[in-house]
């Protein structure tokens, strides 16, 4: 554990100590939903969960995403802890490391009915610590008007890095106009991004409780992250992901890298396409980062039984695609319903296309703190401050600390 994690850890354990706190047959499941609203399918759920659990309430509370997570942990090591909450998967390690969360029991047909590598975003010690709620794959957006006014075939995406990397530089050359958006802001966005070139290249970051980040694959990942730099945006570390999105949409960028939600956040004032990842040379098919939020249910409550079915019946095959068809999420599970939204809109494909060889946000225990490493490697690399080899090494022996 790092003296971080200690810390965090310390405080915890002191609060819970000093916190005389004991539970009476309180029968109410409380839930922390982040965001604006509940989501628009749970109120029915609920309602019928109450009824068919008699003298069982459930009490929501909607928290901004800004102060959402330190919230749910607040009450948590106060003592005081939440009966059921949305969070990243990123947490779940800690949470489940200082003892303030419970493991979802879930069968193995469970785990099956979601797509490949789901359950290793909520998989910590070989048990599973939340149930994924919300799903996120990237794919690459490219301009067809700049394309062309380039040379370039409109309807042509690249496919490879090399190809990405050549059309991004015919289209600055011929144009003017930056052929690939790079976010390296200090932001979570940037780590994300070098992420998706390590699961698009067949790299891994750590395998089991082994650090596996310094390897050929992810060295040729952040080898070609410093040779975009020419083609892409002047000063990749003062861009942020959305800050992509508004110049892609006002066509001062030709390619970006973006979830589902972009289709709806580009103006339409662009002819522009939607495409897998382009891969890299080891990879063994397209790939990206697979992000997931889940229900956590929470230690201490009395009512954890109730708060994990609770759970189940908000996330079920058929209530989850209801919520992710409303939110525009990329699906957890290959329904039946998915053909027909591909059919219906065939852009929603290339968010699909990369989930057989993505791989999982890392759990570390000090999120933050591995966080922040990998985004200084980024940057460092960016900026010309080291080689990619140097950089590499550099983070791959400072994120141990985090496990």
């Amino acid at each position: 554990m790092t003296v971080h994690s200690k810390i965090i850890g310390g405080a915890i354990v002191a609060l819970l100590a000093s916190t005389a706190f004991s539970f009476a047959e309180d029968k109410t499941v409380s839930m922390i939903q982040c965001g604006d609203a509940i989501a628009e399918t749970y109120p029915d759920l609920i309602k019928a969960w109450e009824a068919k659990n008699p003298g069982f309430k459930v009490s929501t509370e909607i928290v901004g995403w800004a102060q959402c997570q330190d919230k749910i942990t607040t009450l948590a090591a106060a003592g005081t802890p939440v009966g059921l909450a949305y969070v990243g998967s990123r947490t779940l390690k800690q949470f489940a490391d200082n003892d303030l969360i419970i493991p979802i029991p879930m069968t193995d047909a469970e785990k099956a009915a979601y797509y490949p590598h789901i359950v290793e975003t909520v998989t910590f010690k070989d048990q599973v610590w939340g149930i994924p709620v919300a799903f996120s794959t990237k794919a690459l957006f490219w301009n067809k008007d700049l394309f062309a006014k380039a040379g370039l075939d409109p309807e042509k995406a690249p496919t490879t890095w090399d190809e990405l990397y050549n059309d991004a530089k015919t289209i600055k050359e011929k144009t003017g106009v930056p052929g690939y958006g790079l976010p390296a802001k200090t932001m979570d966005n940037t780590m994300h991004q070098f992420l998706h070139y390590v699961y698009t290249n067949n790299g891994t970051v750590i395998d089991g409780e082994t650090i596996t980040l310094d390897s050929p694959q992810n060295l040729a990942a952040l080898e070609f992250i410093k040779k975009l730099v020419p083609v892409s945006e002047e000063g990749p570390s003062a861009y942020d992901q959305d800050d992509m999105i508004k110049l892609f949409s006002d066509a001062k960028v030709a390619m970006i890298e973006g979830g589902p939600w972009v289709r709806n956040q580009t103006s339409k004032a662009i002819k522009w396409g939607v495409a897998p990842l382009p891969t890299g040379p080891e990879a063994k098919g397209p790939g990206t980062l697979l992000i997931t939020d889940s229900m956590a249910v929470f230690k201490g409550t009395g009512v954890e039984d109730q708060a994990v079915d609770l759970a189940k019946l908000l996330t079920n095959p058929e209530n989850q695609f209801a919520y992710e068809k409303t939110h525009g999420l990329t699906p957890l599970r290959p329904v039946a319903g998915v053909d027909t939204l591909v059919s219906e809109d065939p852009s929603w494909k290339p968010f699909l296309d990369g989930i057989a060889n993505g791989g999982p946000e890392p759990l570390f225990l000090d999120y933050k703190g591995f966080q922040n490493a990998m985004i200084d490697m980024v940057q460092s690399v960016v900026t010309d401050k080291a080689t990619p080899a140097d950089a590499l090494k550099k983070a791959a022996g400072e994120i141990g600390q985090f496990q």
